[in-house]
Parts: structure tokens; C-alpha cells; sequence
């Protein structure tokens, strides 16, 4: 009997759309033989929706007609199984679920949000879940863990826009300490959005305007001299961590665009981009053995330190003249999974997706035998406020403890 495979992707990120390529060729790479595929595409409207023409690219070249062919749906547990239930005056459910797999990139599903509410429903699924999810896309939190590890990072400073709107001046001062030039990034977005280089204070304020009208959160970095950006990808899970081979990303700017990422020449039949798989590259990087290895070594502790699960890309930024390292970001669930990078490696895509399907519901057997709640209910016989242990009063309306 097959698996029945839910495919989550899409959501409110300005990632939507590479999501939606991420997904449709991790869909059409899965091995059918094996699992029963589901596609789920929430909509940027937050609706979810169901139907295997969602799994041809073509469909979203126009989001209306879509929401006529597809079924909306909801995801819950009913009885003992994970189903699909169709929303309207016929709630029939429409599929059950055995696992799901979500294929989403940025704020509002790859922060944790999903996962959390994966979590919650109960389903096993891959990737990572609420807190390792949460780590990766925060780009100020995860270099406070990051150096409270001893990992290296770039000097940095961060704020948010209501502290500069009211008062620049001190954030100004910091990012001159660092020293131009710096990098301007919304804290939390993915895919190079809203990102800016600054070469001096003229063009500062123009940058830090822009990332807001993104993010309530931004980090400033100071540029890295002799700039050469690679990237790893890392498989596993709390206890396993694989490495791939690198890659050494080639950008035509002073850091890898979103242009660069998904608009390269590389297209897919239908003329799309392929997502990641469309930047320019060299792989293996062009790196010497002994800093080859510190970046495969280095990603696997990333990879541990932060709980991550599934599959990962951690970017990182090379001073060549220097012969130093340092980590760019975690990407939790990567644009297209970075198969591109487990095929030298000697990891088909197909195969790939099997392991980390299998790895989640191996993860999701071990958890259940875990204790996460206890048959007796203490308050089968709870007296009211005044009689509960441990509870030495009720003062209009507050508890007083």
C-alpha cells in the first residue's frame, strides 16, 4: 500500500512563487511507486486547497482560475487519521493522510508558523519543527546562538524600524562603527529580499528605508572583503548529519540576488525559472581541502545547534585573500531542496526525498514513545479556586500565588 503523501507549499511569504517551483519539482521527483502524492497549496489568501492539477506548473500562471479547478480544504484529525476536509455546505473529507511535506519558504510558514500548527494537528512531517524553523529565519536571533556558540560571524548591529524612525542617530553611530562597507537585510525575509550593499553613510538611510517597508526587524552587516559566496546543504537530524559537497555560487552583483537565484538562464520546459537550480555555479567549490572540510564540519554543527531536521542549505561568506569563513544563514527548507547539491554527492533526487520522508516518520515513531501528557486528570476532582493546591487565593479575579 502506498504512503499518502501531503505536499504543503505556497503562503503569505513574498517567497510564494518559488515555493511554488520548489514543490512542483520535488512532486514530479518523488517515486510514485512508493508514495501517493497530495498536493497542498495554500493560496495568498491563506485558503488551502487541494487537487492533482496542482502538481503542473502551468496552473499558477493564473492564481483565479486556479481557485475554480482546485478544492478548498481543511487539515485536522478526525478519529485516528489525518484527513482533508472539503470547506462548504459538504464538509466529505476529501483525502487522508499518512505524512506531509512542506516545501514553503519564508515569514508566515517557514518561520515555524506551519510547523507549529503541523505540531498541534498532530501529523508527522518533514523538516524542521517550531523552534529549529523559528531560529533559521531570525537572522539577529540566530547569530546571538550563533555566537554564543563560538561560530563564526560577521560584525553586525540590529533594530527595529520603530526605534529608527523615532531616533536614527544612535543606530547611524553603530552601523559607522562597524564600517562601511555594510549590508542592509530585513531580519526575517529570505531570498535576498529587501537587501541593499552600502558603500557609504549617503546611501544609508535610502537602504534602511527599504528593508522596512519590509520587516519590522533589520540587520546591518559589515561586507566581507574579497567576497566569495558558498553554500552546503546538510540532511539529518538531532542525532545524524550528512554534508554535501559545496558550492561556489556565482553572483553578478556584490552578493547573490534574487535575480541571480531564480531568474537565471536556466528554464524549466513550460519557461519558468527553475528556482535555485537556475543560478550560476561551480561545483565543488573552488576551495582548498582543509576549508572544504571546516565548512562541511562547521554546517553540521549549525545543523545540530539549531534542531534542525530534513534538509538544509546553510550559505556561507568567504574572505579569499584572508582564507576566513563566515555563516551567511541557515536556509531551513531550501529553494529546490538543493537537490542540485546531493547528485554529486551521489544522492539522486528521488532518493533524496525518500530518506527524509522516511527520517520524519522514523522521528515521529520516536516521539510518540516519549511521555508528553499524563492519563489522570487533576481536576476530575477540582473543588473551584478555593479548594485547588497550590493555589492560595482568588482576589478579584487574580490569581495570588
Amino acid at each position: 500500500m502506498k504512503i499518502k503523501l501531503g505536499v504543503i507549499f505556497g503562503g503569505t511569504s513574498v517567497e510564494h512563487e518559488i515555493s511554488i517551483i520548489s514543490a512542483v519539482q520535488a512532486m514530479q521527483s518523488i517515486d510514485q511507486n512508493k508514495y501517493d502524492i497530495v498536493p497542498i497549496y495554500i493560496g495568498k489568501d491563506r485558503t488551502w486547497y487541494t487537487g492533482k492539477m496542482l502538481m503542473d506548473i502551468d496552473i499558477y500562471k493564473d492564481f483565479e482560475d486556479l481557485k475554480r479547478y482546485a478544492t478548498k480544504v481543511v487539515l485536522y484529525k478526525k478519529d485516528n487519521s489525518f484527513v482533508l476536509q472539503k470547506l462548504g455546505l459538504f464538509k466529505s473529507v476529501v483525502e487522508e493522510l499518512d505524512v506531509v511535506f512542506p516545501i514553503v519558504h519564508g515569514a508566515g510558514v517557514e518561520d515555524g508558523s506551519l510547523a507549529g500548527y503541523l505540531e498541534t494537528v498532530g501529523i508527522p512531517f518533514v523538516g524542521p519543527h517550531v523552534l529549529g524553523a523559528a531560529l533559521g529565519q531570525d537572522k539577529v536571533v540566530m547569530k546571538q546562538v550563533f555566537a554564543s556558540e563560538k561560530l563564526p560571524i560577521v560584525d553586525y548591529t540590529w533594530f527595529y524600524d520603530t526605534e529608527y524612525l523615532n531616533d536614527p542617530k544612535d543606530i547611524l553611530k553603530n552601523i559607522k562603527k562597524i564600517g562601511y562597507p555594510v549590508i542592509v537585510k530585513p531580519a526575517t525575509l529570505g531570498s535576498s529580499v529587501g537587501i541593499t550593499v552600502v558603500k557609504d553613510e549617503k546611501k544609508i538611510e535610502e537602504a534602511i528605508e527599504d528593508a522596512i517597508s519590509y520587516d519590522s526587524k533589520i540587520v546591518v552587516e559589515k561586507l566581507v572583503d574579497n567576497l566569495v559566496e558558498v553554500n552546503c546543504s546538510v540532511v539529518g537530524n538531532y542525532d545524524y548529519q550528512e554534508a554535501s559537497v559545496l558550492e561556489e555560487v556565482m553572483s553578478t552583483d556584490e552578493f547573490l540576488t534574487y535575480k541571480d537565484k531564480y531568474l537565471g538562464g536556466s528554464k524549466t520546459k513550460t519557461g519558468g525559472s527553475k528556482g535555485m537550480a537556475s543560478t550560476d555555479r561551480v561545483i565543488p567549490a573552488r576551495l582548498s581541502k582543509d576549508l572544504t572540510k571546516d565548512i562541511q564540519e562547521t554546517s553540521k554543527k549549525i545543523f545540530k545547534v539549531l534542531g534542525l531536521s530534513g534538509i538544509c542549505r546553510i550559505d556561507f561568506l568567504i574572505d579569499k585573500k584572508a582564507n576566513k569563513f563566515y555563516i551567511n544563514e541557515p536556509n531551513t527548507i531550501p529553494g529546490s531542496l538543493s537537490f542540485y547539491l546531493w547528485d554529486p554527492s551521489g544522492k539522486p533526487y528521488p532518493e533524496l526525498l525518500d530518506e527524509v520522508i522516511t527520517l520524519a516518520i522514523k522521528d515521529y515513531k520516536i516521539k510518540s514513545k516519549k511521555t508528553t501528557s499524563f492519563d489522570t486528570n487533576i481536576l476530575s476532582n477540582f473543588g473551584g479556586l478555593k479548594g485547588a493546591k497550590g493555589v492560595k487565593g482568588a482576589v478579584k479575579g487574580k490569581l495570588n500565588s
